[in-house]
């Protein structure tokens, strides 16, 4: 579709440079200037000027405005293939891989030095088969038939890029590349003289090439045939040797294609001589598009095409149709496609009537800005597309780009508003902690004086526990205490055995006790007391053991009256088993305990330690 509201198409034939530019207003394509130059695209003779010069030129010298260009190519350097495809399964990427394949079986090239594209045609026909009934009639059966064919084209990159490279660098756009034959099918079928119902064969007589185009139907075949005008001007040049362009002008004053059969010659030799060395080429061309329509039926299943169209500056000798109506026996008229554009009133008609039949193509071209063409293959490089690619997507990248900065910038303020916030809640922080830090310090040495206070508390709870507790441990023993035994020594230890330094086991207290007996056995007791009970020590040692750790033993040391010899030690076995179930004292690591007779007295000495449940804090 139109990109803007001009267009320039430039045309490059085999030995001419034409433009046109066209704008468009209401959905009209006016022409509204043009510009013809003979040129030698090739170069051959060194000495013509080159497409960059003439192209700058003829900018200048016409006042061509538009800045979008559409370029058309001559065909004879392009390949050209229509392609049968296997059934269709709609898969768009198997149908690229299938026809590059076919591109790659007909392009003697690399795919990397060529551009390239193609179309896809529907064909769709009736077939006639025969079928054979029960009763042996033969019957015709026609059916539809349908199948997808490719028409691609190609061209190496080298023939395209020094043309669109001036382009591009004179500051316009190259929106499309074509090749001749397409922009001539396209104008064709604009300007409805090539119908979808019917085959027809257009000829397009240029310079230096000719192409054929076959429409039938809906499809396309084309093909470019190395013979044209300036073959004919070669061959007069040769025949009166005479340069190329004396030779030009010859066959511009005198050419005409002799008439075959019972005509009569011109009365000119000269003229005479031309018209044969014409009809000799067109004999040529007619053979090699007799060739290209045997083809176009016998590999492609075409139709006869039933009328031919002309166009190209070739086409323009005289006779021209009568000859092809001679020998393809088809009706010949030149065709026209002026009728989809209108000329602008300032345009000069004279100036352009000559040279109107080689303007088709450009017509072609300026069809492709407000219509979808039938044929829609351009040869664009891609060095082109992807630099447009590229530049499209620019704005995305500046804005990503900028969206990025605008980002770390947010992210960056934020960054700083952060750590400013940080700062003033550590700053917070550290002013809050540092009174809770003087609350903690004032708190501790509150926990300090009342651990103090609890310490001296505990220890008055312990004395008063103590005493109660001693009072308890007191009645208790005096509960399991049998009759007939008595103490005299009653001390709390933490051990259960004597101290390694002791003495004699006698005591003040231990002493005394034994006195009170009466008589001569308490004196005898007394006398016996250091001498039979060596591992009871005195107070001194004994009261130095009691102040080491908790009380958990009683020590006890006593007597107990032996009624009869038989009955030894029962007193104490008596003690042991008054321990069971009491609250205060237990049997655990009860000690076996050490008694001692007393000579000529029915007493027993003993020493023995008792386990408490709870020991006692001193």
């Amino acid at each position: 579709m139109a990109t803007g509201n001009k267009i320039l198409t430039i045309d490059v034939g085999g030995d001419s440079l034409k433009m046109a530019e066209f704008s468009f207003a209401g959905g009209a394509i006016v022409l509204t200037g043009f510009a013809f130059r003979h040129f030698d695209p090739k170069n051959e003779n060194g000495d013509s000027p080159t497409f960059e010069q003439v192209y700058r030129e003829m900018l200048a010298e016409n006042g061509f405005t538009a800045r979008d260009v559409r370029l058309s190519l001559a065909a004879q350097n392009s390949f050209q293939r229509l392609s049968k495809l296997p059934p269709m399964l709609g898969n768009q990427s198997s149908i690229n891989k299938i026809v590059e394949y076919e591109a790659r079986q007909t392009v003697p090239y690399s795919m990397s030095e060529v551009e390239w594209g193609y179309q896809l045609i529907f064909h769709k026909w009736m077939e006639t088969t025969s079928e054979t009934a029960e009763d042996g009639t033969v019957s015709e059966v026609q059916s539809e038939r349908s199948e997808y064919e490719a028409l691609f084209v190609a061209m190496k990159t080298e023939e395209i890029t020094p043309y669109t490279d001036v382009i591009e660098a004179s500051g316009r756009k190259v929106l499309s590349v074509d090749i001749a034959p397409v922009a001539l099918f396209n104008a064709a079928k604009a300007a409805q003289q090539v119908g979808n119902d019917e085959c027809v064969l257009l000829i397009n007589i240029g310079g230096s090439v000719s192409s054929l185009m076959i429409s039938d139907h809906n499809r396309a075949f084309m093909r470019s045939i190395p013979i044209g005008g300036n073959t004919i001007t070669s061959q007069i040049a040769k025949e009166f040797g005479i340069s190329v362009e004396e030779a030009e002008e010859l066959k511009v004053r005198h050419g005409f294609v002799a008439l075959g059969g019972a005509y009569e010659d011109p009365e000119s030799e000269l003229a005479a001589t031309i018209s044969k060395v014409a009809r000799t080429i067109m004999t040529r061309l007619h053979g090699e598009v007799s060739r290209s329509i045997n083809v176009w039926r016998a590999q492609h299943g075409g139709s006869q095409p039933t009328r031919v169209l002309l166009s190209g500056g070739g086409s323009t000798m005289l006779y021209v149709t009568d000859f092809f109506q001679e020998k393809l026996r088809i009706p010949v008229s030149y065709l026209n496609t002026f009728g989809v554009i209108t000329i602008a009133p300032t345009v000069d008609k004279e100036a352009l009537q000559p040279i109107a039949p080689m303007f088709q193509e450009l017509i072609g071209m300026s069809l492709r800005s407000v219509t979808t063409c039938p044929i829609d293959i351009s040869l664009l490089p891609r060095a082109i597309t992807e630099q447009r690619e590229l530049n499209r997507k620019k704005p995305y990248f500046f804005a990503s780009a900028f969206g990025v900065v605008l980002c770390l910038g947010i992210f960056a303020y934020g960054l700083m508003k952060t750590t400013d916030f940080e700062k003033r809640r550590g700053d917070e922080t550290d002013r809050k902690y540092k009174d809770v830090e003087r609350l903690h310090n004032e708190i501790f040495d509150l926990d300090g004086q009342r651990q103090g206070a609890k310490g001296q508390l505990d220890s008055i709870l312990r004395l008063l526990k103590s005493r109660n507790s001693w009072m308890q441990v007191l009645n208790e023993l005096r509960k399991i205490t049998p009759d007939g035994m008595w103490y005299v020594v009653v001390e709390g230890v933490s051990e259960n055995r004597p101290p390694e330094n002791s003495e004699n086991s006698g005591s003040g207290d231990e002493g005394g006790n034994a006195a009170a007996i009466g008589g001569a056995a308490g004196e005898r007791n007394k006398r016996f007391n250091t001498s039979l009970f060596p591992i009871v020590g005195k107070a001194g040692p004994r009261r130095g053991r009691e102040m080491e750790g908790d009380i958990r033993f009683l020590h006890l040391i006593g007597y107990t009256v032996q009624w009869a010899r038989s009955d030894d030690g029962a007193t104490i076995d008596r003690l042991e088993k008054n321990l069971e179930n009491n609250p205060c004292f237990t049997k655990d690591e009860f000690k076996s305990p050490i008694v001692e007779g007393v000579p000529d007295c029915n007493f027993q000495r003993f020493e023995i330690y008792i386990k408490l449940k709870e020991p006692l804090k001193r």
